[in-house]
């Protein structure tokens, strides 16, 4: 039995950070139901299809393991339906436009009074007060106004994204965090919550290290290396560097035992640890001039028996056949509603060493809508 049977989630969202959330509660055992807008165009999104459905492989990896139900919500008979099942409903989980839930008479408030119970979880861009309460909120604006993109790549590049959506990321754990702690004390007092994570805390919090660095170093700007940068408060060797057939990534280490290991001489003079970081860029120049001359492979077996912490870098392909990797069982088979096999990540939370799978794929847009009527009663006159 998963740790979240029993528990009713309803999902209001469009967006990966709540799509999301909704997913990491489903492989933890609860069932989801999907409230989807009729002209909802969300699962053919521009990311890569390689379906027969057209539908988007993005949308399809944080949607399985739901059930949908369409609804026109911008009509009142319907939205009694939505409102029917959030009395039932342990669990919302909603990241539309900044006052759409209010506007459509579903904000906390509302559905507190005909479910004081209810764990409310709600993810904004830029949290519901202040001045940019109503700015265009997306993954890629949030790294920008963040200042996490200063993190990445070289000194004498320009600001660099992550190539990923992890602002959208972090804050669905954040929200899952948050909704998981609600339920906890519900447990204990019977009262529900309302739980709000906005994507611009989330990527505050992302960079908890270099803020509190910043606020307590007199405001200087981290500075990022001029050659292989990896991390902005970090000194040599700490980077990847090109060998003579691929590249290798060395972290924190002792540059002298470094300079013994690697039989390299250049790095004998830095004797004082606190030039590791002072003179990174001499450093990592030095390196980068020596680790070229030969393969990953010989020098991973020097530094590898030495403890030294390193590692080959792989591309995707590298990953997937390595033994490593496939030991993880970490790929799952998902059956699609037209019969087609859909592989994909599992939920990597183990619980009592149980591996949490799912076959269930994406639903159809309103599959469920007749057996979700029946079950809640919710079939209204007009």
């Amino acid at each position: 039995m998963k740790p979240l049977e029993g528990l009713l989630v309803l999902e209001l969202s469009q967006m990966v950070s709540g799509s999301f959330s909704a997913l990491r509660l489903a492989d933890l055992g609860a069932r989801i139901i999907k409230i989807e807008q009729s002209d909802d165009l969300k699962r053919k999104e521009e990311s890569t299809s390689i379906s027969e459905s057209d539908i988007s492989t993005f949308f399809d990896c944080m949607n399985r393991n739901k059930e949908s139900y369409v609804i026109n919500i911008e009509d009142q008979q319907e939205l009694k339906k939505v409102k029917k099942l959030l009395a039932k409903a342990d669990v919302l989980i909603e990241n539309l436009q900044t006052d759409t839930m209010k506007h459509l008479g579903l904000n906390y408030e509302n559905v507190k009074k005909n479910n004081p119970k209810i764990v409310y979880g709600s993810i904004t861009g830029y949290g519901a007060k202040g001045a940019w309460k109503d700015k265009t909120a997306h993954d890629l604006l949030v790294q920008a106004l963040s200042g996490m993109t200063w993190l990445n790549g070289n000194q004498d590049q320009p600001p660099i994204p992550f190539g990923l959506p992890v602002v959208d990321l972090f804050a669905s754990t954040h929200l899952v965090q948050g909704i998981l702690a609600a339920l906890i004390r519900k447990g204990k007092t019977n009262e529900g919550s309302h739980v709000e994570v906005s994507l611009i805390e989330s990527a505050i919090d992302f960079q908890f290290e270099v803020l509190t660095t910043h606020l307590n170093d007199g405001g200087k700007q981290p500075k990022r290396s001029s050659i292989n940068n990896a991390h902005t408060y970090l000194g040599a060797p700490y980077g990847i560097y090109k060998t003579k057939d691929g590249y290798m990534t060395l972290a924190m280490g002792s540059i002298l035992e470094l300079g013994n290991l690697l039989k390299c001489e250049g790095l004998h003079q830095y004797v004082n640890p606190k030039s590791w970081f002072d003179n990174r860029d001499e450093i990592k120049g030095i390196l980068a001039k020596h680790l070229i001359k030969k393969t990953t492979k010989s020098w991973l077996d020097i530094l590898e028996p030495a403890d030294y912490w390193c590692a080959d870098v792989f591309d995707m392909n590298r990953l997937i056949e390595h033994e490593g990797f496939t030991g993880l069982e970490m790929v799952q088979e998902i059956i699609q509603q037209n019969g087609e096999i859909f592989r994909t990540t599992r939920c990597p939370i183990r619980i009592d060493e149980q591996l949490l799978f799912s076959k269930k794929g994406v639903p159809r847009p309103g599959e469920d809508n007749k057996k979700i009527d029946r079950e809640f009663q919710l079939r209204i006159d007009r």
